[in-house]
């Protein structure tokens, strides 16, 4: 039996049998290395060299940025302040929903953290003031998954080291499409709320907008911390996720005072947890490297793109509809580490710019964060909300074909992706 075949038919049986992606990606791999002539000895060797990467250390540094926001009283402070300025309009506790998702992404660099943070808060005001528990559930999803596209962003920095492009241009590349896509679900937000004729929360006074302004003014600052650190060639990318990190524990602890020992080894240890995931499947995806490496994969698919694919377009089709598909099934990490040294060649043969593809590549795992059955922003949803995922379904598919329109833009004007980066 061919390598290659064993290679894929193991690690999708061991995917079907439920063993963590991350391991099933690492025994196939294995497996299929011991059927061609390598040096087996070398594979943990190998998968630490790769740890070792400087930009890959800016990952455990956002992940644990995020989750102090979540559970330091930042995010509360954030979404209240947002509440004083626009909750009183119509359809203001939807628009409240994406702004705090867009603020928080661009600080936490992960969607299931920039759900669970915001959804815990909004879910149950949303439902409170009339909308319906499933819309509710639907629009935190959705926007959630904004924090893999609006910069800092956890899968862009895995994307820069595997394609070897610069992390920075990466961020900004990001900047415009998260917004349009915020734009969008707001635009969709105000329209849905005229139609069903929702109203909003009180009007509050000018006085407790500045009080409630001033006291999230330290959440605020994050995001101009990080990005305006990195822009301003003060810190890396990697630098900025550790700075970061201290001035939101600082502020939690020192300024809100909702830091203790108990919560602060809670959060460490929700931050191990899930950088030593992502570190993980990064070291199976280097064993599965080497062995596309060994076999020429991505060059002899290059070669039969090149006999049989001849049209831009197509092959841009085919690239998301595989994308779409291998998300349905895998994890953010997983897709890029799999795909990306299969599609590089083959983006220099459409003449397509690998930083436009990465926020294409990004905008389809943003869509596997609200597709079943493993997409993590529904199961982080339908957890905070006590719903099962079905229901969250039901409500993401309205915003779900929203968010396909914008991909579309996205892949025809590749400028959106591109203008920041000149």
């Amino acid at each position: 039996m061919s390598p290659v075949l064993v290679l894929f038919a193991s690690f999708f049986l061991l995917c079907i049998i439920r063993v963590p992606v991350a391991v099933s990606l690492g025994i196939s791999s294995i497996i299929s290395l011991t059927m061609v002539d390598f040096e087996t000895y070398t594979v943990i060797q190998k998968m630490f060299s790769q740890l070792t990467h400087v930009s890959l250390m800016a990952i455990p540094g956002f992940v644990f940025t995020g989750i102090i926001m979540a559970k330091g009283g930042i995010s509360q402070h954030l979404v209240e302040a947002l509440k004083a300025w626009v909750g009183h309009l119509r359809g203001g506790l939807a628009v409240v929903t994406i702004l705090a998702c867009m603020i928080f992404a661009a600080i936490s660099g992960s969607s299931p953290a920039t759900a669970a943070a915001i959804g815990s808060i909004m879910i149950p005001g949303m439902v409170k003031a009339g909308y319906s528990k499933r819309y509710s559930m639907g629009l935190v999803a959705c926007a959630g998954t904004l924090g893999i596209l609006i910069p800092p962003s956890i899968p862009l920095i895995l994307y820069g080291v595997v394609a070897e492009e610069s992390i920075s241009e990466l961020f900004l590349a990001g900047i415009i499409p998260g917004i349009i896509l915020g734009l969008t679900l707001i635009i969709s937000a105000v329209i849905y709320a005229k139609i069903n004729d929702f109203g909003g929360l009180p009007k509050q006074s000018w006085s407790d907008r500045r009080k409630k302004s001033m006291k999230a003014i330290w959440g605020f600052m994050l995001p101009v911390l990080i990005l305006g650190g990195i822009y301003g060639g003060i810190v890396t990318p990697t630098e900025a996720s550790f700075v970061a990190s201290l001035y939101a524990y600082i502020v939690s602890a020192f300024i809100y005072r909702e830091m203790n020992f108990k919560r602060f080894r809670s959060i460490l240890n929700e931050s191990i947890n899930i950088s030593s995931m992502i570190y993980l499947i990064i070291s199976a995806a280097v064993i599965f490297g080497m062995f596309l490496t060994i076999e020429q994969i991505p060059q002899q698919l290059a070669g039969w793109m090149d006999g049989n694919v001849t049209n831009k377009w197509v092959f841009m089709i085919g690239v998301n509809l595989l994308i779409f598909v291998m998300g349905m099934f895998l994890e953010s990490a997983a897709i890029i580490l799999i795909t990306v040294p299969i599609f590089l060649p083959m983006l220099v043969l459409f003449g397509v710019n690998p930083i436009h593809f990465a926020i294409i590549l990004t905008i389809n795992l943003e869509l596997a964060m609200i597709t079943p059955p493993v997409g993590l922003n529904l199961f982080v949803v339908g957890g905070i909300s006590k719903e099962k995922v079905g229901a969250v379904v039901s409500g993401v598919i309205p915003f779900f074909f929203l968010m396909v329109l914008v991909l579309a833009v996205i892949v025809i004007f590749p400028e959106l992706s591109l203008f920041l980066t000149r």
